[in-house]
């Protein structure tokens, strides 16, 4: 951080102890000019104020905590750009990218640096890293993912892992939400195969439908929407979803000339009752109009090999309980 931060934390910090320690002194210091203990005139509720002195065992308590302060302060960071006596820090806040990241991580772990989070990683690496190559390899190979299914201790590890790491967008549940897919039923973007679904999560995905408003204009987004929502068996106008048919031409390409979509290219089924963004005539009309976008992250940097395919495999199991 700049200087002017640095001494602002500083200020505020250091300037906040002494506060509260002239407060505590002034409280701890009898200035009444009274014999202690004397009545002070004062009553409430039947309560009477005496001139008693703070409790002993309160103030040195009260002391005590700014001794702790003073101790903290010195080892750990916490005064501005001061490092602390020991050199700790929660984790390395200069990196930008994930490359960056992963290089001060095995820095801080080969230089035995005081890294809270590159500890906590190596340690967990140690603790849990054979764990999950036990349950997610066989020999030197990846176990199946139709395998890792049908053992429970493996399904509960990959549902940790799927809430830690794809339940902020897809639910604690799987379900999803608008714009994110539900995982529990049996609409697949990208195809529902095992192989596909290691893929989705290793590499991620990116998905892109361009905006047609302004090709078909008002009338022809009208129609559209209408043969649209009408592959699915919803009741519309039979006359605009004639003449939408004519123009879902520049769908099919996508979609295919039947709308039963292309998991090639991630473009949905248009015939079946699932909606990612909403089947609504509002929620379709602002898809044609104005496109949609979403970008899956790649999680193979981030969870590796083994992690992918235990959670793969919980992904898979949700759709494939018979298995």
């Amino acid at each position: 951080m700049t200087t002017f931060w640095s001494l602002w934390i500083i200020v505020i910090t250091v300037g906040t102890l002494l506060g509260c320690a002239f407060l505590l002194y002034w409280c701890a210091t009898d200035k009444m000019g009274v014999e202690e203990g004397a009545d002070m005139g004062h009553e409430y509720d039947g309560i009477r104020e005496l001139n008693n002195p703070l409790p002993k065992w309160w103030l040195y308590l009260f002391i005590g905590t700014f001794a702790i302060a003073a101790i903290y302060l010195a080892l750990y960071p916490g005064l501005g750009n001061f490092k602390g006596l020991i050199g700790w820090q929660s984790s390395n806040q200069t990196v930008q990218t994930l490359a960056e990241s992963r290089a001060a991580i095995q820095a801080a772990q080969k230089n035995k640096q005081l890294d809270q989070y590159a500890k906590e990683l190596d340690d967990a690496d140690t603790y849990f890293g054979e764990a999950f190559q036990a349950i997610a390899y066989q020999g030197d190979s990846l176990r199946p993912i139709p395998d890792i299914a049908q053992n429970p201790e493996a399904l509960k590890v990959g549902q940790r892992l799927f809430l830690q790491n794809c339940s902020q967008c897809h639910g604690s549940d799987a379900r999803g939400q608008p714009g994110f897919p539900n995982l529990a039923d049996n609409a697949w973007l990208y195809g529902g195969e095992p192989a596909a679904i290691v893929t989705t999560v290793m590499h991620g995905r990116i998905g892109q439908m361009p905006p047609w408003g302004a090709a078909l204009g008002e009338q022809g987004v009208r129609e559209v929407v209408s043969y649209t929502l009408s592959l699915s068996g919803r009741s519309v106008n039979a006359k605009e979803a004639l003449a939408g048919k004519a123009k879902f031409v520049v769908c099919a390409a996508c979609h295919g000339t039947d709308g039963k979509g292309n998991p090639a290219v991630g473009a949905p089924d248009l015939t079946d009752q699932y909606w990612l963004f909403g089947d609504s005539r509002a929620a379709v009309t602002d898809t044609v109009v104005n496109g949609r976008s979403g970008v899956m992250p790649a999680w193979n940097d981030i969870l590796g090999e083994d992690k992918v395919q235990l959670v793969s495999a919980y992904v898979w199991s949700l759709t494939n309980n018979e298995q």
